[in-house]
């Protein structure tokens, strides 16, 4: 039944709405409830979430066609962005707007939000501008740095409105950047605990992840000298992000001791300032290995499940070799069966056995993808069948069902990788081989269109 169309509202109490919406908008906008284009942001994930990958950071946010290119071509798939803060060098960010951190996450950038702001007292390279300032060294009457405390609670606020303001949402990690200074010097380095405490205090109050960057020999060794051995006198970042220039992409380092911050709570930046080109896009950064909370990781497997096998998962074989007799193995012949079944070719019962109606639904597939038709269910054959789909672009630290995919079309070439849905060394190795085996695709351990659509055709 056509529901009845609803009647419009006399024009007086219209009238009398009107002001009432508009002081509802209003209220809403102060208490930062997102209406219209606002609450594009809340679409957003948190960042950078749990990941295990490479990263990169510049001082300019890139354009969206450098990030484009980027993304495709290179290795990495983090980047550090600089929101905020009166000292960093590029305070105008013009590519940095709401829409190129939607658009980033979106298409599964991991973005770490910097803010350079109050640096150490003693640091000779600051302050940078004539209006921006240092961290206070200033003891108060009780023996503590109040200014200092003071100053790191405001950068926070001023760091969590920038990044609100972005469209970055809470839980997300906001990394404060404390250059290299001399530690030796008492005040300079008392003021800069207290300060950094203060900041990571606020953003716990307000529901951020807290995160600082610096050198390993000097901000990070500091951290985590006043961490063991005075443990109850400042509040640690959850994240530490260490600059250590010795080439090893890793999280370790000599400064830091092993259960500082592991697992899951560090970034190594392991190569200072230089160009890389890729895609033909050429930008300068520091390259960065990041492993946070769990680390790159994909849920079970749930499809393709039955009581049959102990493990209960069909699908996920280390090698889909050629099927060609009634009795060919239980688990590759259940696979098909179940993979035959879900492109809806196959009816029967996951039985393990090559049997007529299997062989009928595999000569179905055969055809419409213009392979050989007949009794024979080849390794060309496999891989065209688990590398269906439009295939999003996966690269190291990618993980879940495209991964997956991945693995098994590259397993059906005789990769021999365990299907864990986490795209880490081994599987980018093993694509990079398949790249430089098949005409056209080119080498660069990215699974991108070109790669996803090579694999369907069965190409080796």
């Amino acid at each position: 039944m056509t529901p009845p169309s609803p009647r419009p509202l006399p024009r007086a109490l219209r009238r009398l709405l009107v002001p009432v919406l508009g002081v509802a908008l209003a209220v809403s906008a102060a208490l930062g409830v997102p209406t219209g284009a606002h609450a594009a942001g809340d679409r957003n994930v948190a960042t950078p979430g749990n990941f295990t990958g490479y990263g990169f950071d510049q001082c300019l946010a890139p354009s969206q066609q450098a990030m484009n290119t980027w993304l495709v071509h290179s290795p990495f798939l983090a980047v550090g962005i600089y929101i905020s803060g009166a000292s960093r060098a590029c305070r105008d960010q013009p590519n940095l707007t709401p829409e190129w951190i939607s658009t980033q996450l979106a298409k599964g950038w991991r973005l770490l939000p910097i803010t350079l702001g109050p640096q150490a007292s003693c640091n000779p390279r600051f302050p940078r501008y004539d209006n921006d300032r240092t961290i206070s060294p200033k003891q108060g009457d009780n023996g503590g740095y109040p200014t200092a405390r003071k100053q790191g609670t405001r950068e926070a606020d001023k760091a969590v409105a920038a990044a609100k303001a972005l469209g970055l949402v809470r839980r997300s990690t906001l990394w404060y950047d404390i250059e290299a200074f001399d530690t030796s010097k008492r005040h300079c380095r008392e003021s800069a605990l207290v300060f950094l405490s203060a900041w990571t205090t606020r953003l716990h109050e307000v529901g951020w992840v807290s995160g600082v960057y610096s050198s390993a020999s000097s901000g990070i060794k500091m951290l985590d000298d006043a961490r063991v051995n005075r443990p109850d006198r400042f509040t640690m970042p959850d994240r530490v992000w260490l600059a250590r220039w010795d080439g090893m992409a890793d999280t370790s380092s000599s400064y830091v001791r092993d259960d500082g911050w592991l697992p899951g709570g560090r970034v190594k930046q392991y190569q200072g300032g230089h160009n890389e080109t890729w895609g033909g896009v050429t930008i300068n950064i520091d390259r960065n290995f990041l492993d946070l909370g769990k680390g790159s990781w994909a849920a079970p497997e749930t499809h393709c499940v039955t009581a049959r096998i102990p493990d209960g998962v069909q699908v996920d074989l280390r090698d889909y070799r050629p099927i060609t007799t009634q009795y060919a193995g239980v688990r590759r012949v259940t696979a098909l069966q179940c993979q035959l079944r879900e492109v809806g070719l196959y009816t029967g019962r996951l039985s393990g056995v090559y049997n007529d109606r299997t062989r009928a639904a595999a000569q179905v597939w055969q055809d419409h993808h213009g392979l050989q038709v007949g009794d024979r269910w080849t390794r060309t054959a496999w891989q065209t069948l688990l590398a269906r789909g439009p295939g999003k672009l996966v690269k190291y630290g990618s993980a879940g069902a495209d991964v997956r995919r991945l693995q098994r079309g590259l397993n059906a070439s005789g990769a021999g990788l365990p299907v864990t849905g986490v795209f880490g060394g081994a599987t980018d190795q093993a694509l990079r081989a398949w790249q430089r085996a098949v005409p056209g695709v080119p080498v660069s351990g990215v699974a991108s269109a070109t790669t996803w659509q090579a694999l369907r055709a069965g190409k080796s």
